[in-house]
């Protein structure tokens, strides 16, 4: 099915739904400086290699990756990037009523640093923010480990001595159980779903979309590359995100 629906219908969509649920990928953070991982200039594009400092077997065994995986979050620019006008959108749509809940996949926390409220953000694949000891569970602010990698190249927990990495998940790292069913209730309890910046390929976060669509809800997809999901969508729009989010928001909120 050839998605019909244009822009100026997903405003119309936005303004006259009961509760719309936004799920975010890395595509709503490239306009702050932030890379995404499989587009034309991704992380993982330019350096396939680089995946496999994201496998949580391989951080635990080879300490080398571990090392590097610690330099490379150091320099990361999640850490001091700031909010864009697509994560501003939200905060407007958020505050005037229209969101269920924004789920995102992302790690840097640019959401709540526009200013949405926290509670209405379900961070899937956690926080670069907060570093957790793999053994006891203990986390510790991220800044508070990085200042110690001028002394330790792989700073272990001081309260068990474990292997410590940030508060984000791997490959072949669980979900949190917790932060999933929160994920599938705001898949559930919506009638539009509308996935931004996403290749919707990665699982189980991908099939959000199937949960959606199960109870009833419109699909939105705004994202510049293809997605699996492109057939099924009620609207389908390859524009840029920070522009169209803006626009979005404006046609949503005003005045009828």
């Amino acid at each position: 099915m050839a998605a019909t629906a244009n822009i100026t219908d997903v405003g119309a969509w936005l303004a006259e739904c009961e509760s719309a649920t936004v799920l975010t990928g890395a595509g709503v953070s490239t306009a702050s400086g932030i890379p995404d991982f499989r587009g034309p200039q991704g992380v993982w594009t330019k350096n396939p290699a680089a995946a496999a400092m994201f496998d949580i077997d391989i951080y635990r065994s080879d300490v080398n990756v571990r090392r590097e995986v610690w330099r490379m979050r150091r320099d990361s620019p999640a850490l001091t990037a700031e909010p864009n006008d697509a994560h501003r959108a939200l905060v407007d749509l958020d505050r005037a009523g229209r969101l269920r809940a924004v789920i995102t996949q992302n790690i840097d926390g640019l959401h709540q640093k526009a200013g949405m409220d926290p509670d209405h953000v379900i961070e899937v694949h956690g926080t670069i923010h907060q570093v957790e000891c793999l053994a006891c569970g203990r986390r510790t602010p991220t800044p508070e480990v990085l200042a110690r990698l001028e002394e330790e190249s792989d700073p272990h927990c001081r309260i068990c001595g474990g292997i410590q990495k940030t508060a984000t998940i791997s490959f072949g790292q669980r979900l949190d159980p917790d932060v999933l069913d929160a994920a599938v209730a705001a898949a559930e309890d919506c009638d539009l779903f509308v996935a931004v910046g996403t290749s919707l390929s990665v699982h189980p976060v991908a099939g959000l979309v199937d949960v959606a669509g199960s109870h009833g809800a419109r699909l939105v997809i705004i994202n510049a590359e293809p997605t699996p999901y492109d057939d099924v969508a009620d609207a389908l729009i390859r524009d840029s995100v920070d522009t169209v989010l803006p626009e979005l928001a404006k046609l949503a909120l005003q005045p009828r």
